[in-house]
């Protein structure tokens, strides 16, 4: 658990390999178009002539659905790579999804939607992909670093997605999809000609369906060396962050009266955070204070923000409190690292799969509880303090996060 040796050696890292700026791209690509379609999806479920009741309760499975199939098929994608190489499981989900961008304008009907969504699901198992190619290049004491750049890519996407989506749905609903598809199809075509495969023969390893199993796969994760707690850690920490992602515009509305602009900036804030604390300073952040120091201050930072978000009596307070929540974000690259250590260079794929299963899982089940408790409290007034409810459940779960992974690092006392 040598996690940071160039630290303790005075020695700058040397530079990550050329092949993560593909990976990087192909993260970034896929994340635009996603963001691209958030502010048009609602519509083009509503375009089927459904009521408003209707069209909430098509919207939500239409979302659900996504990370149900996710979660099912992200270790198989995984474990695929682990046996066929991370080049064309990476290559083939991309272009999967680029067609299922360019299938959805064209659906004939709500159910049909939703078929459509199902299969997009199963191709988002590419990110699991790219999290193992990014293992597979990257030396141990790079690996949080490295993860970090994925989260940049991340926040990147959102940055541009939703404004770019937003800008081309004024002027037609199927734009956005179009532009979608033709980004996720153009990364295909250039990761044909220009990305190497990360996996060597002798580092494959037979495909067991087992071990596509998602339940296996988080059995797994729970008995990896050591590190078999920081599997809650992860899903608390994804349990809190999608209750804020499905609760977020709903509840400022509700409380502050907000905008669409005025929550699309504060998700642009999100995603400039983002990228700064993930693209720019994580490598000497992780260097000063090590994976476990920025697990534990980025769980402490993140509880805290989300407790400030619940009782904050001002909107404007809200976007102050994103820009003091940055050291949240070193987090999950560095809980990632701890994963990729604890497996041999044989199973990054299957391993980075389960975790994104795990995500996939948490979002699914957040989502059905962030806006069911939202829905418990919302006759509440503006500016009622129970409106943040959501955010106060966040908290708690991010407590209950960085209580155990005090516990659990304390116990592996990293170096």
């Amino acid at each position: 658990m040598q996690a940071n040796q160039a630290a303790t050696d005075g020695q700058s890292p040397p530079p990550l390999p050329s092949s993560v700026r593909f990976v990087l791209l192909t993260v970034f690509l896929d994340i635009l178009g996603v963001g691209l379609i958030i502010p048009v999806l609602p519509s083009l479920v509503g375009a089927f002539g459904l009521n408003a009741s209707d069209q909430a309760h098509w919207y939500g499975w239409v979302i659900a659905i996504y990370g149900v199939m996710q979660f099912f098929f992200a270790p198989l994608i995984g474990a695929l790579s682990d046996r066929y190489g991370r080049r064309p499981v990476l290559l083939t989900c991309v272009a999967g999804l680029g067609l299922n961008f360019l299938a959805m304008p064209f659906a004939p009907g709500v159910l049909w939607l939703l078929v459509i969504r199902a299969v997009g699901g199963i191709t988002a198992g590419n990110l699991s992909v790219a999290n193992a190619y990014i293992a597979d290049v990257s030396p141990p004491a790079q690996r949080s670093q490295a993860l970090g750049k994925i989260g940049a890519m991340f926040g990147l996407g959102f940055i541009c997605g939703p404004v770019l989506g937003g800008l081309l749905g004024e002027v037609d609903l199927h734009y956005p999809f179009y532009l979608a598809a033709a980004v996720s199809l153009g990364n295909f075509i250039y990761g044909c000609i220009s990305l190497p495969e990360s996996l060597t023969p002798e580092h494959r390893k037979p495909l067991r369906l087992a071990a596509a199993n998602p339940f296996t796969g988080l059995t797994g994760l729970a008995h990896l060396r050591g590190v078999g707690q920081l599997v809650w850690v992860y899903a608390l920490t994804m349990f809190a962050q999608f209750i804020i992602q499905t609760s977020w515009v709903l509840s400022t509305t509700l409380r502050f009266g907000w905008t669409p602009l005025q929550n699309g900036f504060s998700l642009f804030l999100v995603g400039v955070s983002s990228v700064v604390m993930q693209g720019l300073l994580l490598g000497p952040y992780i260097k000063r204070v090590g994976d476990a120091g920025a697990v534990t201050i980025g769980l402490a930072s993140s509880a805290l923000t989300l407790l400030c978000y619940a009782v904050a009596p001002q909107g404007w307070m809200m976007y102050v409190l994103i820009i003091c929540n940055l050291l949240a974000f070193g987090t999950g690259p560095a809980l990632q690292a701890y994963f990729s250590r604890a497996v041999d260079a044989r199973s990054q794929g299957a391993a980075m799969g389960s975790l994104s299963s795990l995500a996939s899982l948490m979002s699914v089940a957040a989502t059905l509880t962030g806006t069911s408790l939202l829905a418990q409290v919302s006759h509440f007034p503006a500016g009622s303090i129970w409106l943040g409810a959501p955010f106060f459940l966040a908290s708690a779960m991010q407590v209950a996060a960085l209580l155990l992974a005090r516990h659990t690092l304390r116990r592996l006392n990293p170096v």
